[in-house]
C-alpha cells in the first residue's frame, strides 16, 4: 500500500461524528447492551389492518427492533414492530426466540407495538408471519454477539401535531378534534451510549398519538378519501428514519407507544382527513427532530456528568384478571426498571390520563415512561370517567369501569417491586411475619 493510502486512511480515521477522533477506553458502567433492526416489510399485496382498504406496495419499510439489556445479574429485552398491536401470538413467538437465542427469562421481554394503522396482520398472514420469526432470530443473534458496556442518557422534548378526539357535548361524547381535551405531548428518549463517540448506539423514543395519518378519515378529502392506497409505518417509522439518517446509519432506533387511546393526528375534516405527503413528513420530522434535540441536549458535560455508572435492571410482570363487562378479561401487567428508568405496560389502547396517573403515583421514586400496546392485545382501556358519557372507546372497550382501579394498583404493585423502596420488596422476611417491636 502507497504511503499517500496510509496517509489518507489515518487521516480519515481521525474525525468521528466531525470531530478528532481519540481511543476510548470502555465505559464505565456495569450495564451491557445489544441492539438489531429488520426490516419485515410483506410482499406488495399483503392487506393492511386497522383501517382496512385497499394498498399495494410500501411507501416505506415495516420494521421490527430488538434491544437486548444485561446488568451482570439481570437480562431484559425490549422488542418493538411498527405493527397495530402486540398480540398474544406475536409475543409469544418473539420471546420464544430472544429467551432461546439470547438468554433471556421469559418473562422479562418486553415485546410493542406502535399500532400502526397501515401494516400486516401478524395472525392472519401466517406465511409472512414465519419470515417475521426468522428474521427476528437472525436479528437476536446479531444484538446477542455485539454486546457492548454502555451508559443510558434521558431527555424530553415536545410534538405539536397530536390532538385528542373526544368532546363532551350536552353529557354525551362525540368524536371531535379537541384542542382543549388533555393530551400529552412530550417525547421521552433513552439513549444507550458505548463511548465510542457522540453517536448513540441505541436510541428508545415514546411519544403519545395514534399513528394513523394514512387512513381514511371523512372519506371526502383529495387526494385519498379511501385512505393512503400504500402500506406505510406511519409517523413513527418516519420518525425512526429521520433519527437514523441524522446520525449518519450509525444508530439504531426503536419507537414505544404511550397512552394514545384518545389521541390522534390533527388533521381536521369531516371530522378528520387522510393525510397526504406533507402532513407524513410534518408529524415524522417533527418527532424525529425532537428526539433529536433530547438525544443532543443530553450530552452535554452538565447533562452528561450526571449520568449513573450502575444501573440495576429489574424486571417484574403479572397476569391479572379484569372486570370485564361480560365477563373477567386476562391481561398481562408489566413493569421493567433501568437504573433510574421505569417503564411500565399494559396490553391494549389506555387513554391518555392513565399515563399521567401512573406518573403522579411514581412521584419522585423513578423517571416514569407509560407505554400501551404491549404484551398483549385487549383492546381500548377506557377510564372510569370516560365510561359516564360513552363515545367511542368506552363503548368498544371489554372492560367495566372498575377495571381502571385494578390496572393502576396493579401497575403500582409492580413499580413498587422493580424501584425496591418499600418495605415489601426488599425484606427478607415473609409476608405474615411477625416482627419484634422491642
Amino acid at each position: 500500500m502507497s504511503w499517500v493510502l496510509i496517509l489518507t486512511g489515518v487521516l480519515l480515521g481521525q474525525v468521528i461524528d466531525g470531530h478528532p477522533a481519540k481511543a476510548s477506553p470502555e465505559v464505565e458502567s456495569n450495564l451491557k447492551a445489544g441492539v438489531a433492526k429488520v426490516d419485515i416489510t410483506p410482499p406488495p399485496d399483503t392487506p393492511v389492518t386497522g383501517h382496512p382498504r385497499k394498498t399495494k406496495g410500501a411507501r416505506d419499510p415495516i420494521r421490527a427492533g430488538i434491544l437486548l439489556l444485561d446488568d451482570g445479574k439481570t437480562k431484559a429485552a425490549i422488542a418493538s414492530f411498527d405493527l397495530l398491536g402486540a398480540s398474544d401470538a406475536l409475543v409469544k413467538a418473539v420471546r420464544e426466540v430472544v429467551a432461546s437465542n439470547a438468554g433471556v427469562p421469559y418473562e422479562n421481554i418486553l415485546v410493542a407495538a406502535s399500532h400502526n394503522h397501515s401494516g400486516p396482520d401478524f395472525q392472519k398472514e401466517k406465511s409472512w408471519a414465519k419470515e417475521v420469526v426468522e428474521k427476528i432470530t437472525a436479528a437476536v443473534s446479531r444484538a446477542s454477539a455485539d454486546m457492548r458496556k454502555v451508559t443510558v442518557g434521558y431527555g424530553e422534548d415536545t410534538i405539536g401535531f397530536s390532538i385528542n378526539r373526544r368532546k363532551v357535548i350536552d353529557g354525551r361524547a362525540v368524536v371531535r378534534l379537541n384542542p382543549d381535551g388533555p393530551n400529552d405531548r412530550r417525547v421521552k428518549v433513552l439513549r444507550f451510549d458505548d463511548g465510542r463517540s457522540l453517536c448513540p448506539m441505541a436510541v428508545v423514543m415514546h411519544a403519545v398519538c395514534h399513528p394513523c395519518f394514512f387512513t381514511w378519515g371523512d372519506n371526502a378529502s383529495p387526494p385519498y378519501p379511501e385512505g393512503f392506497p400504500k402500506m406505510s409505518a406511519d409517523f413513527p417509522g418516519e420518525a425512526q428514519s429521520f433519527v437514523e439518517k441524522v446520525y449518519d446509519g450509525n444508530t439504531k432506533s426503536l419507537f414505544l407507544q404511550g397512552c394514545a387511546g384518545d389521541i390522534r393526528p390533527n388533521l381536521p375534516g369531516d371530522p378528520y382527513r387522510c393525510a397526504d405527503e406533507a402532513d407524513i413528513q410534518w408529524a415524522g420530522r417533527d418527532l424525529g427532530g425532537a428526539v433529536i434535540r433530547a438525544l443532543a441536549r443530553s450530552m452535554i458535560r452538565e447533562v452528561r456528568s450526571k449520568r449513573p455508572t450502575t444501573y440495576k435492571v429489574r424486571c417484574a410482570s403479572e397476569r391479572v384478571m379484569l372486570q370485564g363487562k361480560e365477563g373477567p378479561v386476562e391481561a398481562e401487567l408489566m413493569a421493567m426498571k433501568i437504573g433510574p428508568y421505569l417503564l411500565l405496560t399494559m396490553p391494549g389502547e389506555p387513554m391518555v390520563e392513565y399515563g399521567f396517573k401512573l406518573e403522579q403515583s411514581i412521584a419522585d421514586r423513578a423517571v416514569p415512561i407509560v407505554v400501551g400496546y404491549a404484551n398483549g392485545n385487549i383492546g381500548y382501556i377506557a377510564t372510569a370517567e370516560a365510561h359516564k358519557f360513552g363515545g367511542y372507546e368506552p363503548t368498544q372497550s371489554p372492560l367495566h369501569p372498575a377495571a381502571e382501579v385494578e390496572i393502576l394498583r396493579g401497575l403500582n404493585r409492580l413499580a413498587d417491586r422493580v424501584v425496591g423502596d418499600v418495605f415489601e420488596s426488599f425484606s427478607k422476611h415473609p409476608p405474615g411475619t411477625k416482627l419484634r417491636t422491642n
